[in-house]
């Protein structure tokens, strides 16, 4: 995995997230509100839903263009774990959590310079962007979107991304 991790808070603007990505040279960085990590913000997500749309990158919040909900890995989860995971989910990047906090992420490129037999992992990768964006994951960590409280064991229910205790209550 890569260390250190780029955070940025959820309420800073799309144009400063731009600033911090030139800044760091990284593709992404790991959305944090009061210090939890709820999303994550690349390259592609500025490009795609502000530059291409013309919209004034200081008018628009990180909040309103991050991908959430967070797909992440453990940090003892195995590379096929990981790979699974990037797989299912067609996404580039794994946020390494542990205990609530994000201590590094693993990408396609760690993956396949890490092991290199991970190769068909990639072809496939190149193969899933011509399918529709669908999150494949039982559970993720974020922002509730009932309650709005960070939760380290979300489910998807009914479209929506529910904490435990919020699940309990639409059971």
């Amino acid at each position: 995995m890569t260390k250190p991790v780029v955070a940025i808070d959820i309420n800073k603007s799309a144009k400063h997230a731009g600033m911090l990505i030139k800044k760091t040279r990284k593709g992404a960085l790991i959305v944090v509100k009061n210090g939890r990590p709820v999303g994550i913000l690349t390259d592609s997500d500025l490009i795609k839903k502000v530059i291409a749309k013309n919209i004034l990158p200081s008018r628009v919040k990180v909040k309103n263009i991050m991908s959430k909900p967070l797909i992440v890995a453990g940090p003892n989860d195995d590379i096929t774990v990981a790979t699974k995971k990037l797989r299912r989910s067609n996404i580039k990047r794994l946020p390494v959590v542990d205990k609530g906090k994000i201590i590094g992420v693993v990408s396609l490129t760690d993956i396949a310079v890490a092991s290199p037999g991970m190769i068909y992992v990639l072809e496939n990768r190149l193969k899933m962007k011509e399918e529709p964006f669908a999150i494949r994951e039982k559970f993720a960590s974020g922002i509730c979107d009932s309650c709005g409280n960070y939760s380290a064991d979300l489910k998807n229910a009914g479209g929506q991304w529910l904490c435990e205790t919020c699940r309990e209550e639409e059971e």
